[in-house]
């Protein structure tokens, strides 16, 4: 039997337009803690499914472009439930493929699952983060720097928000591209990352967040969201979460609280 993790993530550190009218783009943030977990049992015929939230037809429809099939008995447990902005649905997709036996570039793979689904995280890639993705069309806009080490607590407020690939309604970001590329200090990331949470929470809600008044109150660095789905992180520097944070986050509304180191530079 083989089993396989694909991580998934915890929101964005930014998402929007590059432009009034351009293209949807986002930086992923990773989180190896989070993802899907799969098995799979390989038998001569068939294809029986457990946790996928698919069907054989559609598992066969996806992986059919790709050239793969899949049979036998397939399971998956996921950390989070789709529409919490983990990056569920991509990271399953990813998995599927694995174990049909893909081995191709990450970039054909990217593209089937926008073919499947309309849009995906770049999940598919070694350094996700460093990609300024075009998740609409699966395809890296831009290569971006690594990132300073840092630690973020979140948790998840509210219910699923699932994306629609049709939905434009994002804010323009294109201002804050250039110097995420030129900084390299984890307080003006953070201060970039707030902008564009900010941004996205005036456009798109909800109307109340308690997630910048938990950065102030706890003197986190600033803060992260799912820009669709329920995610909400706050922005520390390593080992810098204060006694007591965890707590604050649950009083303030947020569930199912994680706690994630990354970044290298």
């Amino acid at each position: 039997m083989k089993t396989l993790h694909i991580a998934g993530h915890f929101g964005e550190w930014m998402q929007g337009r590059i432009g009034p009218d351009g293209p949807v783009a986002l930086i992923t943030l990773p989180c190896e803690a989070l993802g899907v977990r799969l098995w799979h049992r390989p038998a001569p015929q068939g294809l029986r499914l457990h946790g996928v939230g698919l069907s054989a037809q559609q598992v066969r429809r996806f992986l059919a472009p790709l050239g793969l099939r899949l049979r036998g008995v397939v399971g998956m447990r996921a950390t989070a439930k789709l529409g919490a902005g983990t990056g569920i649905s991509t990271a399953r997709l990813v998995g599927l493929a694995q174990l049909a036996g893909w081995q191709g570039a990450p970039h054909d793979l990217a593209r089937a699952c926008v073919t499947f689904e309309g849009a995906s995280d770049p999940l598919a890639f070694a350094a996700p983060s460093r990609l300024l993705w075009g998740s609409r069309n699966g395809t890296p806009l831009a290569e971006m720097p690594g990132l300073p080490r840092y630690e973020i607590l979140g948790g998840f407020l509210g219910g699923p928000s699932w994306t629609d690939p049709q939905d434009q309604n994002f804010p323009d970001i294109s201002d804050l591209i250039w110097p995420w590329r030129q900084t390299r200090n984890l307080r003006d990331i953070a201060a970039l990352a707030s902008q564009s949470a900010a941004r996205c929470q005036a456009m798109r809600g909800p109307a109340s967040d308690p997630t910048p008044d938990l950065v102030r109150d706890l003197g986190a660095l600033g803060w992260v969201r799912a820009h669709t789905g329920a995610a909400r992180g706050l922005i520390f520097a390593p080992g810098a979460v204060p006694r007591g944070a965890p707590d604050a986050l649950r009083l303030a509304g947020l569930r199912a609280l994680v706690q994630f180191r990354g970044g290298a530079r």
